[in-house]
């Protein structure tokens, strides 16, 4: 990909250095893990606060070292001040619980709708991570939009019926651990759409 490209869909990272993969795994997940230990120090009030500085400090960061944000953060983030801001005002935990349904029910409708017109915007997103064909691309995004439609259900599940403790615990370790097994099932299908010229 050119370094034009990359100004123009503003979603990738800078062409002329490819940061390595930990920095990245970091931003996604370094403030899911401080919530995860606030919430262990205090309450899901504290934790909620911390997350909320946590996120955009990942964004303030991603901007330092990246050059950019990418927009599913930024995405992220609003949607993390915004439902952290009504937790933390009305001291109601509705708000930041049903963070994860709307996160995954929002990207599920814009794969969808990008779908429908012919993009591939989880490619735009993914692409400096996997490498496969158009025809791959949009196989994974089918599945994609439905594991988050599946996950956003689940999320309803566990935060009306369960217990917070049980519903942090899930939020941290639950979703990652099905995200993982979700993609690690997709590597037959990453490799059968590589590349040819990758994949001999």
């Amino acid at each position: 990909m050119t370094h034009e490209s990359d100004q123009s869909d503003g979603i990738t990272t800078n062409s002329t250095s490819n940061p390595p993969v930990w920095i990245k795994v970091a931003l996604d997940f370094g403030p899911l893990i401080v919530f995860f230990v606030a919430f262990k120090l205090g309450d899901l009030f504290v934790a909620t606060g911390v997350f909320m500085a946590a996120s955009i400090a990942a964004m303030v960061i991603s901007k330092l070292v990246l050059g950019k944000i990418a927009a599913m953060l930024k995405f992220t983030v609003v949607v993390v001040v915004v439902m952290g801001g009504l937790t933390l005002y009305l001291q109601d935990e509705t708000f930041v619980k049903m963070k994860l349904t709307i996160i995954n029910s929002v990207m599920a409708t814009i794969l969808l709708f990008g779908l429908l017109r012919g993009k591939l915007y989880l490619k735009m997103v993914m692409e400096m991570a996997i490498d496969m064909d158009d025809a791959g691309w949009k196989t994974f995004s089918r599945n994609w939009i439905i594991y988050m439609l599946v996950m956003a259900g689940v999320n309803e599940i566990v935060w009306r019926t369960q217990t917070t403790e049980f519903w942090v615990n899930f939020k941290t370790f639950g979703y990652i651990g099905a995200t993982m097994v979700f993609m690690i099932g997709h590597a037959p299908l990453f490799m059968r759409y590589m590349p040819e010229d990758e994949g001999r």
